[in-house]
């Protein structure tokens, strides 16, 4: 039947809604999670701010710095920068997924 009531359609909207938070909300918190940490980490064994003022001002430079800085750095540094920033891309991905997938469910309700 293709009438649904104004009541099914936001319970349906609810249901859909929550079976997506199951699904990610798990690896998410956990993913979080190891970022909270790796940025804690990095910023105790990195003085971020002094990292960024000596390095050059214009664009080019600043990002050659910036790798240059990241090769002559420990070990421990390069695997937090590397953990910070997969944590922050699968967030970004996820976040972008539930927002696509709730944008489009709730399309197609209306």
């Amino acid at each position: 039947m293709t009438n649904n009531s104004a009541i099914e359609r936001v319970v349906m909207r609810r249901v859909h809604r929550l079976r997506i938070l199951r699904a990610i909300l798990s690896t998410s918190t956990l993913v979080l999670g190891v970022f909270v940490l790796a940025l804690w980490d990095l910023g105790k064994e990195v003085w971020v701010a002094k990292v960024l003022t000596n390095g050059p001002q214009d664009t080019l430079g600043h990002a050659l710095y910036f790798v240059y800085a990241f090769e002559h750095t420990r070990l421990l540094v390069q695997a937090l920068t590397l953990v910070t920033l997969v944590s922050v891309v699968y967030l970004a991905r996820v976040t972008a997924r539930l927002l696509t997938n709730s944008l489009v469910s709730a399309a197609r309700v209306a």
